[in-house]
């Protein structure tokens, strides 16, 4: 959702893609997941059994599939880069790539990210056909058709990575915190949105340092919630899946790693 520009904070050096380490556990939030919406659908994975990662050879694509947590990760940097820099090459997107597709699909990254008509994440990560599953609401909110949606890629198509990627300026998370601020009611279903980011609002700030915060702790909030479910949870200690937070800022077209 749109927003006045608000800067990250901090004054050092910019930060690296993905930089630092990866968060893989933690957070408090559980919810039962839709696993009978998922029962069957091991048959639309091309073969793919469930929890069951796809091999380079099995992939339609021109490189090979990355097979694990950190090679997902130095992939959608190295395309973040190339976005960054204006050299997008915007793969898979051939006649062969599209006639492969229809027979199955072997994305290698999930992305949960903003509605925000400025962050697609095919784009900023400069992927093509069938190397994203994106799942996109206003700040990120988790529902029970986002967890679903999110398992599904995780548990069926065996994908080893899932980005919970916020952004500089989201709209949404200044709905919260001005809601939150001036105790007004927000319009229909835009308070359901409001009151799921509200616990992630950072009250030792004010002002727009307060929702530029409050942006960082809601990927945070997001992606304990998700590394916290069981079925989730039980992959990444196999080291099988990484769940990590990003951060995309609109000034300079960065990505990088939310501690």
């Amino acid at each position: 959702m749109n927003s006045h520009a608000t800067a990250h904070s901090g004054t050092g050096p910019e930060p690296h893609p993905f930089a630092g380490p990866w968060p893989t556990t933690g957070g408090t939030g559980r919810r039962t997941l839709l696993r009978t919406a998922l029962t069957g659908a091991a048959a639309l994975g091309a073969g793919l059994a469930a929890g069951t990662p796809a091999t380079a050879a099995s992939t339609p694509h021109t490189r090979p599939r990355p097979g694990t947590p950190r090679e997902a990760l130095e992939e959608l940097a190295a395309g973040n880069r190339r976005w960054r820099a204006y050299r997008e090459r915007h793969p898979h997107e051939t006649p062969a790539v599209r006639r492969t597709l229809v027979t199955g699909q072997h994305p290698f990254a999930v992305v949960l990210g903003c509605i925000d008509s400025r962050v697609p994440p095919e784009l900023v990560f400069d992927q093509g056909l069938g190397d994203l599953m994106t799942v996109r609401t206003a700040g990120e909110v988790l529902d029970e058709a986002v967890l679903g949606s999110v398992a599904y890629g995780v548990l069926e198509l065996g994908i080893p990575l899932v980005v919970v990627l916020g952004h500089q300026s989201c709209g949404a998370v200044r709905a919260a915190v001005e809601a939150e601020r001036s105790g007004e009611q927000l319009p229909a279903h835009i308070q359901y949105l409001a009151d799921r980011i509200s616990p992630a609002i950072d009250h030792s700030k004010e002002g727009d340092a307060r929702i530029d915060a409050t942006v960082d702790a809601n990927v945070r909030l997001v992606r304990a919630a998700l590394a916290a479910e069981p079925d989730l949870a039980a992959r990444i200690g196999t080291g099988a899946l990484a769940i990590v937070g990003a951060r995309y800022e609109l000034t300079n077209q960065a990505v990088h790693h939310i501690g």
